[in-house]
């Protein structure tokens, strides 16, 4: 009996269980029916009313585009009616008032088209009409045009003919077919709007079914009332302690956003002062280059200047009693001078005081004029090996880039060799298949090599050589700029550069660029060769305008020599008044930099009785020549010069030929 007891017990309270979540689960199956029913419902009725209204306002939109189609055809025949009265009167005010009925029919049929832009059926129709209103327009403006300037009868006979022509029947049968085209449209929307009207009234019986399912299922649910309110209570228990949590979680946000805040602050603080810090890095590289440049260059004018003072020192003591030997001395003295005005020309042109130009280089002598200049960047600790074997092949770039580049894989390798080591410069000739090196075409190339024994690059590092700021050296040893721009400078000229390294066996840099085919180099040296040729001239009255007596000095001696009568000038404020005393000058020498005046604004400035007098600039100063707009076209001659350069240029000055000048300035 136990046992059976026990089962009945276990029996019903799994019954009891079941009845319990049948109870739960009936009120939220009614709700979900009873939405389903509402949402399909609702969803119907929009679908009816929206096809109702839609089928009604296309079915105005007909009744619109019909009428205005009646109406355009009425502006027509009323415009033409007043065309013929002008045509019989020839009255202005029946012209005028034909021209505004055209316009009004034309801003009809305007509207026409717009109506119907939406209706693919209408637009060949509506087009088509368009095409056959400016062709009648057209005629009844011909018309119009023939009645204003008095030709009645030819009017009255092209009217006559435009009342048979096909453009009017064109119009009119055009209508027609678009208001036919609108009345089978109507029909069928006319018969849409009657189904949407039935499935409306079927929707509004339905409507009243369901309110009274609904009225049913609200009392039903009613009675489960009382089942959900201990559930409800509960969920709002826990909803207060989900909004406590939800309360912690948001401050817990809030202190952390403060935190982010304050850390995002401090790191735009630290990326100041590390842009600071970066410009002052860069300074720094900048005064540091300048020291070590300033220190070689220093070496180097001493002993230029060793030899210039010395030369002169021992021809002034062997001039009398031994004139060859200081003839000799003196010699030295201007070799010395020549290799100093060389110097300078050098340092200004690796400066970019010049200006720059691509021509046609010879790679090996290119290498040979930078040996000096190579060795004293480097310094005497490392072996410089020159392998010039390009053999006549010439290269189109510009040489001073070329040499700045050149120049800075030199230093390159002597950090990577960490200033001992060898150093090997070569040139080659490479003949190259399409793609075999880069993106190179096919062609003959020139190959420049620069090769150290230092200690080479990793792979990794080698990835990005090319990219601009990437540097391995220490901080304020290097910007990071010279491989890449090298690479711009390489790629510009349509070449290509490739790098071989490895760790502890140094590195090879090989430069590929185009050759370039010299033609006619004979012809040009010839050509060359007659410009520098000595150009005689009489001697002449010379005004020379110079501010440092030394140099007035020496330029009225140097032109005493040559023949001329200088003239000097020790302020180019002084010029227009010697010329007005000295009216046989023929013309002026001008220094370019001078106290309150440049040589350009004062010859600008010299009355216009003067300005024929031909003109020659000289400057110490290589950036003054790089814009010939400053000089007014006159040739200019740079310091230092020689007598025969002087010469030169005052020939070819007087002459009237500019292009020689030029050679002798840069001789």
């Amino acid at each position: 009996m136990a046992d059976s007891d026990l089962q009945d017990q276990q029996t019903q309270g799994r019954g009891s269980r079941w009845a319990a979540a049948l109870r739960r689960a009936v009120p939220w199956l009614l709700v979900v029916l009873l939405i389903g029913s509402l949402a399909t419902l609702l969803y119907t009725a929009s679908n009816a009313s929206r096809d109702h209204a839609r089928a009604l306002a296309e079915q105005q939109r007909s009744f619109e585009i019909i009428a205005l189609a009646r109406g355009f055809e009425a502006r027509i025949a009323r415009a033409e009616v007043t065309l013929a009265r002008y045509v019989i009167s020839l009255e202005p005010d029946t012209g005028r008032l034909f021209q505004d009925q055209w316009r009004n029919a034309s801003s009809q049929l305007k509207t026409l088209y717009y109506a119907t832009r939406g209706a693919g059926w209408q637009r060949g129709n509506v087009e088509a009409l368009q095409s056959a209103f400016e062709q009648r327009g057209k005629t009844l403006s011909e018309i119009g045009l023939r009645t204003t300037y008095d030709q009645k009868m030819a009017a009255l006979a092209k009217f006559h003919q435009a009342g048979k022509s096909q453009d009017l029947k064109r119009i009119t049968a055009l209508l027609d077919r678009v208001i036919q085209a609108e009345n089978a449209r109507l029909r069928e929307r006319s018969l849409a709007v009657s189904r949407a009207g039935d499935r409306s009234e079927w929707i509004g019986r339905t409507w009243r079914l369901f309110g009274l399912v609904l009225l049913v299922c609200v009392l039903f649910a009613a009675w489960f009332a009382h089942v959900a309110l201990n559930d409800r209570r509960n969920a709002r228990r826990q909803a207060e302690l989900e909004a406590e949590r939800a309360d912690r979680l948001d401050a817990a946000v809030r202190a952390r956003t403060a935190e982010l805040s304050d850390a995002y602050d401090q790191l735009k603080r630290e990326a100041a002062e590390r842009a600071a810090a970066e410009d002052n890095l860069r300074q720094m590289q900048k005064m540091d280059a300048i020291g070590q440049l300033t220190g070689g260059i220093a070496h180097d004018f001493n002993n230029m200047l060793a030899v210039v003072v010395g030369g002169l020192e021992l021809a002034r003591r062997k001039l009398r009693l031994k004139p060859e030997e200081a003839s000799r001395h003196l010699d030295n003295a201007m070799e010395g001078a020549n290799r100093a005005a060389a110097l300078t020309r050098r340092l200004l042109a690796f400066a970019r005081s010049e200006p720059l130009l691509p021509s046609a280089i010879d790679p090996d002598q290119l290498l040979s004029g930078m040996a000096d200049l190579i060795d004293r960047t480097i310094g005497d600790q490392i072996i410089v090996t020159f392998e010039r074997e390009a053999q006549g092949w010439q290269i189109f770039v510009d040489q001073h880039q070329m040499e700045n580049a050149i120049l800075n894989l030199c230093v390159n390798a002597r950090d990577a060799m960490e200033g001992r080591g060898r150093l090997t410069l070569a040139t080659g000739r490479a003949t190259l298949a399409q793609g075999e090196v880069g993106e190179c075409a096919a062609g003959d190339y020139v190959r420049l090599t620069v090769t150290d024994d230092g200690c080479g690059m990793a792979p990794d590092v080698l990835a990005r050589v090319f990219e601009p700021f990437f540097t391995t050296k220490p901080v304020g040893k290097g910007t990071g700029l010279g491989l890449s721009q090298i690479f711009g400078l390489v790629r510009q000229s349509e070449g290509e550069i490739r790098i071989e390294s490895e760790p502890g066996k140094g590195s090879s840099v090989q430069l590929y660029l185009p050759r370039c085919a010299a033609q006619g180099d004979a012809q040009a040296a010839d050509t060359l060769s007659l410009a520098r040729a000595p150009v005689e001239h009489p001697p002449t009255r010379i005004l020379v305008v110079e501010d440092d007596p030394r140099v007035l000095n020496q330029t009225m001696a140097a032109l005493g020599e040559l023949g001329h009568l200088p003239i000097a000038c020790d302020h180019p404020a002084k010029a227009a008044r010697l010329l007005a005393h000295n009216g046989d000058i023929g013309l002026v020498l001008s220094d370019v930099l001078m106290p309150d005046m440049t040589g350009p604004e004062m010859v600008r400035a010299l009355p216009a009785a003067y300005r024929h007098l031909p003109v020659l600039f000289v400057t110490g100063y290589a950036g003054d020549a790089s814009d010939q707009a400053d000089f007014g076209g006159h040739p200019v001659l740079r310091k230092p010069y020689t007598l025969a350069a002087l010469a030169h240029a005052l020939g070819a000055t007087l002459s009237g030929s500019h292009h020689p000048a030029t050679a002798a300035a840069a001789e």
